[in-house]
Formats: C-alpha cells, sequence, structure tokens
C-alpha cells in the first residue's frame, strides 16, 4: 500500500485530483451513494431546477458496467499519461497556467453540451482535448499505439476517436474534445507564435495568486512553442521554416 500511496503523490498537483475525482465519483455512482441520475449534464435540471453542480459532476462521473468498463480504464489511462506529461512538460512549473487550460476547455465543452439534449457526459470530451493539446506541441514525435502501430504524435486524437468508435461506437465526445483541443492550441499557441496575431487568452490574475508559477517564463502560454520569424525578421537574416513544438513520449512510457 505504501508503494500505491508513493505512487500516487508523485502525480503531479491538478491531474492526480482529476485522477481522484475521475475514481471517487465513478465508483459513488456505481455503489448507489449517488443516484448516477443526478452525476449528468441533463440542460433541462441545470438551467430550470439550478442544478448547478451537474457540469462538475458530469466532467468527473462515468457509467462503469460490463459494456463499458473498458471504455472508461482506456480513458483514465489517457487521462494520467497525457496530462501528466502536459503539467510537468509544457506546463512544468506553471500550475495556474495548466488549470486556465483546463478551465477553458472545461467551459467551452460545457457550452457546447447545454446546446445537445443527448450529450450527457463531459469525461471524454475533456480527456481528449488535454492529449490533443500534447500532440499538437509533441506532433513530429513517433508514437507507438495497439498492434505496434507507428505514427506521429499529431495524428494520435484522430487514431484515438476511431479506436474509440470501434470499442465505444460514438465519435461525439472526442470529436468535441479534439474541436475544444483545437481552439485552445490555435488561440493560445497558433495563432500569436507561429501566425504572428494578438493573444487573445492569457491566465487570469486570481490563477496565479492561488497556484504561484515556481520559475519564470510567459505569461499566460506554459513554456510557448518558438515563434515563426515574421517577414521582415526573416529580411534581417532570421531563420525561418517551421518549428519543431517541443519533445514528447512514446504512448506507454513510463
Amino acid at each position: 500500500m505504501s508503494d500505491i500511496g508513493d505512487w500516487f503523490k508523485n502525480i503531479p498537483f491538478i491531474t492526480r485530483y482529476w485522477f481522484a475525482g475521475s475514481i471517487a465519483v465513478p465508483l459513488i455512482g456505481k455503489l448507489g451513494l449517488i443516484s448516477p441520475i443526478y452525476l449528468v449534464l441533463w440542460p433541462e435540471a441545470f438551467f430550470h431546477k439550478f442544478q448547478i453542480w451537474r457540469p462538475i459532476s458530469a466532467t468527473l462521473y462515468f457509467p462503469v458496467g460490463p459494456g463499458t468498463g473498458f471504455l472508461y480504464l482506456v480513458n483514465l489511462y489517457f487521462l494520467y499519461q497525457y496530462s501528466s506529461r502536459l503539467e510537468t512538460g509544457a506546463f512544468d512549473g506553471r500550475t495556474a497556467d495548466y488549470m486556465f487550460m483546463l478551465l477553458f476547455n472545461w467551459i467551452c465543452i460545457v457550452v457546447s453540451f447545454l446546446s445537445c439534449t443527448h450529450c450527457t457526459l463531459l469525461m471524454i470530451p475533456l480527456i481528449m482535448s488535454v492529449l490533443y493539446v500534447w500532440a499538437q506541441l509533441n506532433r513530429d514525435t513517433i508514437v507507438s499505439f495497439w498492434f505496434g502501430t507507428r505514427f506521429k504524435a499529431c495524428y494520435l486524437p484522430w487514431v484515438i476517436l476511431g479506436f474509440n468508435y470501434i470499442i465505444g461506437g460514438s465519435i461525439v465526445n472526442e470529436l468535441i474534445g479534439n474541436l475544444v483541443g483545437h481552439l485552445y492550441f490555435f488561440l493560445m499557441f497558433k495563432y500569436p507564435m507561429d501566425l504572428g496575431g494578438r493573444s487573445f487568452l492569457s491566465t487570469p490574475q486570481f490563477l496565479y495568486q492561488m497556484f504561484p508559477n515556481r520559475r519564470g517564463g510567459v505569461s499566460g502560454f506554459g513554456v510557448p512553442p518558438s515563434r515563426r520569424p515574421l517577414p521582415q525578421e526573416q529580411a534581417g537574416g532570421g531563420g525561418g521554416g517551421r518549428h519543431n513544438w517541443g519533445q514528447g513520449f512514446r504512448l506507454g512510457d513510463d
């Protein structure tokens, strides 16, 4: 038990509590301590009965059963792996920036789901949005998937979308997660740094007060990728071309 405790304590801060909540809430629903009907996102109950906890509980809850257990465990693995890698990689020492990314993605997912009457679970979309951001920051890294297949990390979210469709029968959750992850990545990294546009997103100051940075960096950007030089900079001798978005890991590495 001490080994499990040590392993749990070594999980990065935000990932640790997200991971624990994603185990505890499904277990509460499975044991019947709280009826699952109160844990999923129902727009009518949220708007008309003011059950404002539903977007949070629906992010952590998943109906675990004989037909969904494997899908749940696979996505729990993705949560642990890719949230940990982002939190200790691109966002290392910048818990506030990582928390802002999760909040931005979560709010976008909640807004999109409140307009959908049959979209009730937010766990997979939020996990996929995080995985998508990791894949883009490590887009040229070669990852290994099931049955020894190997490909660039930038394709991983779409491969997982197809994989989850095979074992789960739906791609709506994965697709929304990928689109939200792309929106965050474009607004936070791609447009301001690679295309030279203005910055539309920045981490609110209250998050820095709650989670102070442990080292220096660009506020609101985690560890930003290298910006592509503007044309006038290239004319002045700066190097052009695309930049490597960061180092990564192979799927399944420790």
